[in-house]
């Protein structure tokens, strides 16, 4: 919820996974959130900047954290 100045008010919000789009309730012990670096294409160094994933228990649970893990990356760095 936001009031009139457009600033977030709540006292929680729940972050979703990253693949599945589910909530990740504070009961979720077996979810992770995994920064990974981003890279200059060109140099091939890391920039500093990190872009954050979160995996549900769910997911790694059905042994898939890997694989979205890998395509989350990659449509990360279609955009970039």
């Amino acid at each position: 919820m936001q009031n009139e100045n457009g600033e977030n008010v709540d006292l929680y919000i729940p972050r979703k996974c990253s693949w599945t789009n589910r909530l990740l309730t504070a009961k979720d012990h077996g979810s992770v959130q995994i920064n990974v670096a981003n890279v200059d294409p060109v140099t091939g160094l890391a920039t500093g900047d990190s872009t954050a994933f979160a995996l549900s228990g769910y997911v790694r649970f059905h042994s898939s954290g890997d694989e979205a893990l890998a395509d989350l990356v990659a449509k990360n760095d279609a955009k970039l």
